[in-house]
């Protein structure tokens, strides 16, 4: 394995596949997971299908570090589940005068497809992924950068830290360094493997 890394011979990394259940995230992450295409499977819970009247919401640490920008958020995230439960009853009423005809499981889709409008990137979601060694690298040396979005650098270092514990011979060469904002990132010498 150390050869193959070292000389940069990543399609050998291609036959080894992982499967993980990402949690606690938020829309926003998945919306820049899933461009990961290469190497990558998804399926991701549906908000068509699953009520998001009690849903919760993933409040970046820039906003939960401080008391005021906290309280701001919280109101703004408060008023919209308030508003997805109205659209949800209003759109029901609607649904049940227009579509008599349509079965109930239609009904509550066509609901809630349209109620999900007003959901912001911060609603917390659940994604189940396959990612063979080769992409898991990619997105870890991409997403693990201090360039990448707070939210999946977590990620990325959460995953780094599974796969270094799960796969030492294909993710030993990295490390995970505090960057200058507080927050970890990681590093390898053998980029783009």
């Amino acid at each position: 394995m150390k050869n193959i890394i070292e000389s940069q011979h990543g399609s050998v990394l291609e036959h080894a596949v992982w499967n993980f259940i990402i949690c606690g995230v938020s829309r926003s992450f998945t919306h820049e997971l899933v461009r990961h295409r290469a190497g990558w499977g998804y399926s991701q819970l549906s908000q068509r299908f699953v009520d998001e009247s009690e849903t919760d919401f993933i409040e970046p640490d820039l906003i939960g570090d401080d008391e005021e920008l906290h309280s701001i958020w919280l109101r703004c995230v408060e008023n919209i589940i308030e508003n997805y439960k109205l659209l949800i009853e209003k759109l029901t009423e609607r649904v049940n005068e227009k579509f008599p005809d349509l079965g109930s499981v239609m009904k509550k889709k066509l609901v809630r497809q349209t109620a999900r409008s007003i959901l912001p990137n911060a609603t917390e979601t659940k994604i189940f992924v396959t990612a063979n060694a080769r992409a898991l690298r990619h997105f870890i040396e991409l997403r693990g950068s201090l360039s990448a979005d707070r939210e999946m650098r977590k990620v990325a270092v959460k995953m780094l830290r599974l796969m270094q514990e799960e796969a030492p011979n294909i993710f030993g060469d990295y490390t995970i360094i505090k960057a200058e904002d507080g927050t970890e990132i990681v590093k390898t010498e053998h980029r783009k493997v």
